[in-house]
């Protein structure tokens, strides 16, 4: 089974995660993270050096072949697992993929400040890489 691991770019136990999925018996796709903790901030930059909005910045081609390889590895996965915490982008990801049928997990780092009850879209909530685990090998 392939999982494809979502995060935040920020989020150094991003790597560590995916390594415990694999010694678990997955594959993993978690090679997104190599892109380094600002390249969204380096991108943003770029692109406003340009004088480019948001909009136009996202019709360019480092958009564009960066959310294509996201979208390709999205796509051919299993399973996906959102790592908390992260932002926007892959609460996106998540929906996506649960939209298209997948099954979805959600690994909180800490008990959350706020409740949210949408996290009942997941298939499952979970504060340990190892209930994760043993919620993944069972369902």
């Amino acid at each position: 089974m392939n999982i494809y691991l979502i995060g935040s770019l920020r989020n150094p136990r991003v790597p560590h995660i995916a390594n415990e999925l694999r010694q678990g018996g997955f594959t993993v796709f978690d090679d997104w993270f190599a892109a380094g903790a600002k390249a969204d901030e380096e991108w943003q930059a770029y692109e406003q050096g340009r004088g480019h909005t948001l909009a136009t910045a996202l019709l360019g081609f480092a958009a564009n072949h960066v959310f294509e390889f996201d979208r390709e590895h999205l796509e051919r996965a299993d399973i996906v697992v959102l790592v908390m915490p992260c932002g926007k982008s892959g609460h996106l990801e998540l929906g996506v993929a649960l939209g298209q049928g997948k099954r979805g997990y959600i690994l909180l780092d800490r008990e959350p400040e706020r409740f949210d009850v949408m996290y009942k879209f997941a298939h499952g909530v979970f504060s340990t890489t190892t209930d994760l685990l043993r919620a993944i090998k069972t369902s």
